[in-house]
Formats: C-alpha cells, sequence, structure tokens
C-alpha cells in the first residue's frame, strides 16, 4: 500500500475510533502516486454536522495538507460553529493563509495547517 493511500486509511480509521463521530459518510475520495483527495460529511455526538475536505500531496515521504476546509455546523446545517480553512483570503492575519471563522463568517482568528485527523482531536477536546 502506497503512503498516500495509507493515509485515506488512517483518516478513515480515526473517523471509525472517534468518540465524537455517530456516523460518517465519504463522500469523494481519491489517490494517485503523489497525491490525494477526501471529502467526508459526518454527525457529532452532539448532533452537530461536520463537512470536511482535504487534499494532500507526499512530498520526501511525508503527507502534507495542502488546502483544506473543514465546517462545522449545527445540526440544523444554518448556523457555522466553526470553519477552518486556508483560502488566501486575509492577508492581515499573522497565519496567513490559514484562519478560522467563529459563528460567522466575520470572526476570523488565526489558525494552523490542519489535516482531517487533527482536527478530529480539536473537536473531540471541544465537545468533551
Amino acid at each position: 500500500m502506497s503512503e498516500v493511500s495509507a493515509y485515506l486509511v488512517d483518516i478513515e480509521l480515526a473517523l471509525v475510533r472517534s468518540p465524537i463521530i455517530t456516523a460518517y459518510q465519504i463522500v469523494r475520495s481519491e489517490v494517485n502516486t503523489d497525491a490525494g483527495y477526501i471529502r467526508v460529511r459526518a454527525t457529532l455526538v452532539n448532533g452537530d454536522f461536520l463537512e470536511a475536505a482535504e487534499y494532500f500531496v507526499l512530498e520526501n515521504g511525508a503527507i502534507f495538507t495542502d488546502d483544506y476546509r473543514y465546517q462545522w455546523m449545527d445540526a440544523s446545517k444554518t448556523a457555522l460553529r466553526k470553519r477552518w480553512d486556508c483560502t488566501p483570503d486575509y492577508p492581515e492575519i499573522a497565519s496567513f493563509p490559514h484562519h478560522v471563522h467563529i459563528g460567522d463568517e466575520t470572526t476570523v482568528t488565526s489558525g494552523q495547517a490542519l489535516g482531517l485527523i487533527d482536527l478530529l482531536d480539536i473537536l473531540e477536546r471541544e465537545l468533551a
């Protein structure tokens, strides 16, 4: 199994094992020799909804998350709780392009590069 394929397996295992995920669907996943993509929809233990998309690459033998968007919403999918992304639209933020929208589109704070497994760790702490 390639490192790229193994990374997708690791993501799915993290989804299965996470105490905050009650159900999930892999909407799309793709791999090639040096890159991959995964898009997931999940229901969280509190009823909230998570939509996650990650494009990753293999560089020098390690997986690197190149592009991502993780959106945590309430159960009705109408209110944003948080969205982590790296769209280069807030150059004034110190962590540019990584940022987090909190509660709505106008509240934006510094973020960090995240993979989906990292995000699950963050959500597990926030929902504990």
